[in-house]
């Protein structure tokens, strides 16, 4: 496309690169805006695994940690103070950002308690304290699309508060994401709201699901099933930009678009390659599309920027190849229902771990403290 860096024309296709990490280190130390001037890298998201790992290295947070133990505070508002004064800075960092793309980057989320996945009460009320907390408009709260998350959805966005919807792995269920996102646009709107003022992403999970299916693959064990395998992913999330064009282009969809609401945008997440066999580029190269966005962890940035071949948009017109690879993978005997099923109930599951594991490297630290 240019003879730039392959990020900067992964931006020129229209695809908003967002950093899968934080820490207070990388904040302080000016390697976040480094990423943003370097890596073309134009928001953060996190999640309790990411704030465990940065927690449990490193002197960052020693200060603050010692200052809430001197105060007595318990672990749980400790995590909360902790996590919600990163995503506080970090949204300082990216505010230019934020306020040059006139909201649709420079965003930074935070995670409700994963814990509250099939709860959407305590989801709504965690969404509205975090939104209050960190006290941001360019933050985004995460909110899984559990079937309990949908009506946390449509609440928290009728309330005035931006969403990443997360852990979203079945077509189905990103049609109802988006319907919970309207919904919510709807009853903002009914309340006098500034629809246009509220913003949205959906994280499609892209090398969960190919983890998933190569290892049903792989247990057929024939040619066939695999020369399967590492395509499921690809195709899944190509047929998601085919829902959120679908999805955009209804009478429903264009009337709040008409009253000045903006699109809930696809955000492909889990761009991580798993399989050494697979490209470590492939969840981004073959992913490229006006108005995506693509949250990747360091490393995948990293081999983006050094060998990513960006060719333009890859999602567009591979609509019916992606179907045949999902029929294909049927015609296996595996059923995508069950696969996407198994895995928002494990990614509910593995956030709970990794914010027991948040919990204990919080309370290790304020014992330390003491």
């Amino acid at each position: 496309m240019t003879n730039t860096t392959p990020t900067a024309d992964l931006s020129a296709a229209g695809v908003s690169i967002w950093l899968d990490d934080l820490s207070r280190e990388r904040i302080a130390s000016g390697g976040l805006e480094k990423l943003i001037a370097e890596r073309n890298v134009v928001g953060v998201t996190t999640n309790p695994t990411i704030f465990a790992g940065a927690l449990a290295k490193g002197e960052a947070y020693d200060e603050q940690v010692a200052l809430l133990a001197k105060a007595g505070t318990n672990v749980t508002d400790a995590v909360f103070e902790i996590t919600t004064d990163d995503v506080a800075a970090a949204s300082d960092v990216f505010r230019s950002i934020y306020d040059t793309t006139a909201g649709f980057d420079g965003r930074v989320s935070i995670e409700v308690e994963p814990g509250f996945a099939h709860d959407a009460a305590a989801t709504i009320a965690q969404a509205k304290q975090l939104w209050a907390k960190v006290d941001r408009p360019n933050a985004l709260i995460k909110i899984p699309a559990t079937i309990e998350g949908l009506e946390a959805i449509t609440e928290t966005i009728g309330a005035g508060i931006s969403v990443n919807v997360t852990l979203i792995f079945s077509l189905e269920r990103y049609r109802e994401v988006i319907n919970a996102y309207l919904s919510g646009l709807e009853k903002a709107q009914a309340a006098g709201i500034d629809i246009s003022t509220l913003h949205s992403v959906a994280s499609f999970f892209v090398s969960r699901v190919d983890t998933e299916i190569d290892k049903r693959l792989d247990a057929v064990g024939t040619d066939e099933a695999k020369a399967l395998k590492g395509k499921a992913g690809v195709a899944n999330a190509q047929l998601a930009y085919e829902v959120y064009q679908g999805a955009f282009a209804t009478e429903r969809a264009q009337a709040l678009l008409a009253a000045g609401a903006n699109k809930q945008r696809p955000l492909w997440a889990s761009t991580g390659v798993k399989d050494p066999a697979v490209l470590d580029t492939t969840y981004v190269v073959e992913l490229v599309a006006p108005e995506v966005v693509n949250t990747m962890p360091e490393k995948t940035l990293e081999a983006t920027f050094d060998h990513g071949v960006i060719a333009g948009d890859s999602i567009t017109g591979s609509y019916a190849a992606a179907n045949a690879v999902l029929d294909a993978v049927a015609a296996q005997g595996i059923s995508y229902d069950e696969v996407t099923a198994l895995l928002e109930k494990e990614g509910v599951e593995k956030f709970i771990v990794s914010w027991n594991e948040l919990l204990d490297t919080v309370t290790a630290a304020l014992e330390a403290a003491k």
